[in-house]
């Protein structure tokens, strides 16, 4: 089930909450200056954003191609959603086939400030025709470093942006003291354990910390471990915890508000699983559970197909076909289950695939997700 060579075009999601400072990274990443200070050639980029004519980008709109679309300096290409996503992706590809515009390497998405991410990622997940000519390369989201906490606890929207994210942008640094920094870096994992968080200062940050995440295509066994970073979740089994990460302190006080109802944990197992069972409970939780399970990642050990584990993704009750490992990363064969949940106990999930995996009787494996 692995990746052979991907012609498809990958796709950034870019969110973040108002005044975060998604739109001056955004300009750094399209200037032709900014590559050229890494020695590096500059990727034709499409831009599609929500509100196209009121967004500032700083750089010369050099022709305007038609509508709502506009030719950038360095070859790049600008649009705004028009409608639906689906038009737009494919406006842009049939002018990309047809040598109208600049033949674009990439696509970001930049949403608006108080956007939730979800039905864009919805989008991305469920189209077939976007399916077979892109793929969701990570959702990256900036974070304010000097009004974050203060948004974090007035707005749930910053807090799924922040929960959704494979990886933060925390941006504003040089306008923050240490100890606010280090505090919102610790409710940030919180937050979202597996998400790296990178500083940035006026919207300077390295394209690596952006682009080819594969975020959503582990198909790496050494990649799929750092993928999951399942050392950084509470582990916990039927609902009671066992041990904390160093990230997270027992000890420390929870964040009261918005923060409560986010919920990061991982489960494991330590003997193989029935894929019925497994499938099952997954499904069970995604159709009765969806909107509050805002991402979970896994990887399986299979009792039908030893030694080969497989790999689930899942983004509220999406899930991407699992894609099967030639090998397990390390000697740690255990199934290894991380969530990140918005007013859904953790006892509640841990019960649901105990219980599931324990009382299924095995049969043939159907792909899961396909």
């Amino acid at each position: 089930m692995a990746d052979a060579v991907d012609v498809r075009i990958p796709i950034t999601l870019l969110t973040g909450f108002l005044g975060s400072g998604k739109t001056t990274v955004l300009n750094n990443l399209l200037k032709p200056s900014f590559w050229e200070r890494l020695l590096r050639a500059p990727p034709l980029t499409a831009v599609i954003m929500n509100e196209f004519g009121s967004i500032g980008l700083d750089h010369q709109l050099v022709d305007n191609t038609q509508g709502t679309m506009a030719l950038l300096s360095g070859g790049c290409v600008c649009c705004e959603i028009q409608g639906s996503l689906v038009p737009t992706l494919k406006n842009l590809w049939m002018g990309r086939r047809d040598g109208k515009i600049p033949p674009y390497e990439r696509i970001i998405i930049e949403t608006t400030g108080i956007a939730d991410p979800s039905p864009i990622l919805e989008t991305l997940l469920r189209s077939d025709w976007v399916a077979k000519r892109h793929y969701l390369d990570g959702v990256v989201t900036t974070v304010d470093a000097v009004f974050g906490s203060g948004q974090l606890d007035q707005h749930f929207e910053a807090v799924r942006q922040v929960a959704g994210a494979d990886r933060l942008l925390l941006t504003k640094t040089d306008l923050a003291d240490a100890a606010t920094i280090a505090q919102l870096e610790s409710r940030l994992a919180s937050l979202n354990p597996a998400a790296p968080v990178v500083q940035v200062q006026h919207g300077n940050v390295s394209p690596d910390h952006i682009f080819k995440l594969r975020a959503y295509h582990q198909s790496e066994p050494v990649k799929a471990k750092q993928w999951l970073a399942a050392e950084n979740f509470r582990l916990v089994t039927s609902g009671l915890p066992l041990k904390t990460s160093g990230i997270l302190n027992p000890s420390a006080p929870l964040h009261t508000g918005a923060d409560g109802r986010i919920r990061s944990f991982s489960l494991q197992f330590e003997h193989a699983l029935p894929w019925v069972g497994v499938a099952e409970a997954l499904e069970t939780l995604a159709e009765f559970c969806s909107q509050r399970l805002l991402r979970m990642k896994a990887i399986v050990n299979v009792q039908e197909y030893p030694g080969r584990p497989v790999v689930l993704h899942a983004v509220q009750h999406l899930f991407y076909p699992s894609i099967e490992l030639p090998a397990w990363p390390d000697d740690d064969h255990r199934s290894r289950f991380v969530f990140i949940t918005a007013d859904l106990d953790e006892a509640f999930v841990s019960q649901l695939l105990t219980s599931f995996t324990q009382t299924v009787t095995t049969s043939p494996r159907d792909t899961f997700g396909a």
